[in-house]
């Protein structure tokens, strides 16, 4: 009895009731520890300090503090933004920032629901080849541009592109950068238009076959990893472009078909990996 006692007690201070930390935290709902990273944050000095012993006491009025500190950072302000506003910085510029703040973070949210929504709707969903949307570096390419009679005469393009590149001394980046773009809107059987890409270091000049081309950065590129073979590529440009629909983008760019690992280093179909980038921008409502 007597140490609760000791506890409860009260101080008067210039006929201004004041209570012990303890008693006053009980009274908000919040942890002493609570109160003690107010006062050092500087949001909440103690009414006053028994400097003998260190005992920190608040006053009544104080409660409505601690109310006021509690409601914002229920909005989501943080301790810093608080302090503004115990300062004086003014309420309606620092609530507009706040809305502002909030209508982005639940744009985001917005957009996050949206590819979630994309992927229940999706019978195969695959968690393992993901479309993400990233950035996509400024290149140098050598380019070589063919018509193909079927998708299987890329096999042919290739070797012959690299040893043009070889004639004009061309260095490859490292790790390499090869794609192919499909000139055509739409997908065709035959007399396929494409043109192949491959990053080098430098700008070398043109000859008949091998031409070259800065290809400038793209903000956001759409892009999705295949596993296995070409054969079944379309099914991953398909929920490429689903994914884009979906999500209120359009194609701002050839679609660059990326080749990773291939039949000129792994034996096993199974293991060849390509990557789908289509550059992109939000359809303007």
């Amino acid at each position: 009895m007597e140490m609760y006692e000791k506890h409860m007690r009260c101080k008067q201070n210039d006929d201004v009731k004041l209570y012990k930390i303890g008693m006053f935290a009980g009274m908000n709902h919040v942890t002493i520890k609570t109160l003690r990273h107010y006062d050092e944050q500087g949001l909440l000095k103690p009414a006053y300090i028994d400097y003998e012993n260190g005992y920190r006491y608040y006053s009544l009025s104080q409660m409505a503090d601690v109310s006021q500190i509690l409601a914002l950072k229920d909005m989501g302000f943080s301790l810093d933004e608080i302090r503004e506003i115990r300062c004086g910085k003014s309420d309606t510029s620092i609530l507009l920032k706040k809305k502002h703040k909030i209508l982005e973070e639940l744009a985001q949210l917005t957009a996050k629901l949206a590819k979630v929504e994309s992927y229940l709707q999706d019978e195969n969903v695959d968690f393992t080849t993901p479309v993400i949307v990233k950035p996509l570096p400024e290149v140098i390419c050598a380019t070589m541009s063919a018509v193909l009679h079927s998708y299987d005469d890329l096999f042919h393009v290739m070797p012959r592109m690299g040893e043009r590149m070889e004639e004009q001394g061309c260095v490859c980046v490292l790790p390499e950068y090869c794609f192919t773009q499909y000139l055509d809107d739409a997908c065709q059987e035959d007399n396929i238009r494409v043109q192949v890409c491959e990053s080098v270091t430098l700008m070398k000049g043109d000859t008949d076959e091998l031409k070259f081309k800065l290809f400038e950065a793209e903000d956001n590129a759409a892009c999705i990893y295949h596993k296995g073979s070409y054969a079944t590529l379309s099914k991953t440009y398909q929920r490429l472009l689903s994914y884009i629909d979906d999500n209120g983008y359009e194609i701002c760019g050839n679609i660059r078909e990326v080749y990773i690992d291939g039949v000129w280093n792994k034996d096993d179909e199974t293991e060849w990996l390509t990557e789908l980038q289509a550059p992109i921008r939000m359809i303007k409502g």
